[in-house]
């Protein structure tokens, strides 16, 4: 796929239907991208997964046609982006490995041998010039590991991203369902490291930046200022939306049905709501978090303390920065309801967060009173 003039993507699809990462489900698949650019001097920009080295090995190959790549430009060394790097470099054991130091040493662990005759190590500001176009290097640490390099090709104002602006799925065009995926990708992998996006956006806001080719997702060149915006809203933990998560743990289905009332409660006030499963896939839920400015989390009593999966989004969210939020609490308890104390002492350490007084107690199934407490905390956190 050609991005510019010299410049082209090599994409693999991962339809395997496995857990990305080991955990976040990806229905539609992953998309491995990495880039040539063919010049007086060829690089290559990161390569693929190991299951995809062959047929990632064979379209490089096709491009290049009698061309040899003079450098493997690594921009980040988890093994999704760095595992066919051992076949290219028996195909080409000549081309050099340009990455950041951090990032050489990381490769050498995983590949077992020294890089030390076959890589140049760069940093923030060293350039690399291939012949009319070259490649300036830009620090990302921590987006989202400590080894991340950008870089910057100023000619046709293309930004290669690494992780950043990536996105779940084989889509390989922009569409209208980009900012679902790609928060959620967001939230799941980059989100603990907001105070490095930031940084890192300061960097790159006045390189004129036209493409974006990330490392997995389709190259965006659209509105550029609004992928960026988004990167910033997010970042800053700041909700992009007015609206209500409501989120449920439930067993035998007393508890989702609390949940559905109360959603249905805020609906007809005129609010946006969104109702999550936390016992199905669990960053669909946390993206959402993020996304409104309110959040409600049920979960029945279990173990005299929370239900797993209600506790498991918990950690999520303290784990990856959630603040300023107002959060309302629904506990369900046959004999010994416990679970809202429990949710309140984990979520304290999120900063700025306010809670609901009313906290809606749920003794095996809704009775009158718990259907009036729901609607007490509906108007409550929506105050």
């Amino acid at each position: 796929m050609k991005v510019s003039e010299d410049i082209f993507c090599v994409s693999t699809e991962d339809n395997r239907n496995h857990l990305f990462e080991g955990q976040f489900s990806v229905p539609d698949g992953m998309l491995y991208n990495s880039y040539l650019i063919i010049d007086e001097k060829c690089a290559v920009l990161d390569t693929a997964d190991e299951f995809f080295c062959s047929e990632w090995l064979g379209q490089v190959k096709n491009q290049l046609g009698e061309k040899r790549p003079d450098f493997l430009v690594v921009h980040h060394a988890e093994c999704d982006h760095s595992g066919s790097i051992g076949l290219f470099l028996k195909e080409y054991p000549e081309a050099k490995i340009v990455a950041s130091a951090k990032c050489i040493s990381i490769l050498e662990q995983f590949l077992g041998f020294s890089l030390s005759e076959k890589s140049i190590a760069v940093k923030e500001g060293d350039v690399l010039n291939l012949g009319k176009r070259e490649l300036s290097f830009i620090a990302a640490p921590m987006i989202h590991w400590p080894e991340v390099m950008f870089s910057f090709e100023k000619e046709s104002g293309i930004l290669f991203s690494a992780d950043a602006f990536g996105k779940f799925g084989r889509n390989k065009t922009e569409d209208s369902e980009w900012t679902e995926e790609a928060r959620r990708y967001y939230f799941g992998i980059v989100g603990k490291f907001g105070m490095p996006v930031q940084n890192v956006l300061k960097k790159v806001s006045s390189l004129g930046v036209k493409i974006i080719c990330p490392l997995h997702g389709p190259i965006l060149s659209g509105n550029i200022p609004d992928y960026v915006s988004l990167y910033a809203k997010w970042s800053s933990y700041k909700a992009e939306k007015e609206g209500v998560l409501v989120a449920y743990a439930s067993i035998y289905g007393h508890t989702k049905i609390a949940a559905e009332m109360l959603a249905s409660m805020l609906k007809e006030k005129g609010t946006e709501c969104f109702l999550a499963d936390l016992c199905g896939e669990r960053s669909i839920a946390v993206a959402k978090a993020f996304e409104y400015s309110k959040l409600v989390i049920a979960s029945v009593t279990y173990n005299g303390g929370i239900f797993p999966a209600a506790e498991d989004f918990i950690r999520d969210l303290v784990d990856r920065g959630f603040c300023g939020r107002k959060i309302g609490l629904v506990q369900n308890g046959s004999w010994g309801p416990l679970a809202a104390k429990a949710m309140k002492e984990k979520l304290s350490a999120c900063k700025d967060v306010s809670f609901a007084e009313q906290v809606v107690t749920i003794k095996g199934s809704l009775n009158e009173q718990s259907k009036k407490e729901l609607e007490l905390l509906a108007s409550e956190i929506l105050g």
